[in-house]
């Protein structure tokens, strides 16, 4: 409980519960959206999600983005009704799209970097890569080089819990923006997933710092 207490006690902390329970409610909405007799119970989460996402407008971590999505608390409120709110929703996206991207392009240049340290390690230990199934340049065929590959990025990540959860929490974090931009359309059920992983991981780095990702 004391834990608890003094997870909830930091802005991360709570921005992270809240958003867990954002797309949580996402998550059940559109499960239950299909289901005859549970109209009141969609409206509830509906409202909830709402509420929810009212409330981080104030904890958010990327400042162009909390820019925009404060423009749009404004004009929801009604303090400002002429504001465009489908142009701002856009640059909000857009910015938010943009910034989780740059996040995946630093988790694939880490991962590169573990990859060539775990070849580099194998190599130090007298291990040939032309014997070895991590030698995956030499590999006869596309179905080895693809094993070889694979298995040299599991025992990467494996070296490097951080940057796989980063790695996970940011492809995760990319699937709103993709759906909203019209890059890669999805649906409710699976943006709402997804955010609830990503909200998870970001409670574990909040919680347990060491698995915070700690860039050179």
């Amino acid at each position: 409980m004391d834990a608890f207490t003094r997870f909830t006690n930091q802005t991360q902390g709570r921005d992270r519960l809240l958003r867990a329970t954002q797309y949580t409610c996402m998550l059940l909405r559109y499960l239950l959206e299909p289901k005859a007799g549970k109209e009141k119970v969609v409206m509830k989460l509906k409202e909830l999600e709402s509420s929810v996402s009212t409330g981080r407008k104030s904890n958010l971590n990327r400042v162009v983005y909390f820019i925009c999505d404060t423009v749009l608390w404004v004009r929801s409120t009604g303090l400002a009704s002429s504001i465009n709110k489908e142009k701002w929703r856009m640059w909000a996206t857009r910015h938010y799209y943009y910034s989780v991207l740059l996040s995946l392009v630093r988790d694939l240049y880490e991962i590169s970097l573990q990859m060539e340290r775990v070849v580099r390690d194998r190599a130090k230990r007298g291990k040939s890569l032309s014997q070895d199934p991590l030698g995956y340049s030499v590999a006869k065929d596309e179905t080895e080089w693809l094993q070889s590959f694979l298995l040299l990025l599991f025992r990467s990540l494996r070296k490097h819990p951080p940057l796989l959860l980063d790695t996970v929490k940011n492809l995760c974090d990319i699937l709103d923006p993709l759906d909203q931009l019209g890059i890669y359309k999805s649906n409710p059920g699976v943006i709402g997933l997804g955010g609830l992983v990503s909200s998870i991981a970001g409670i574990i780095t909040v919680a347990c710092p060491h698995m915070k990702l700690k860039t050179h």
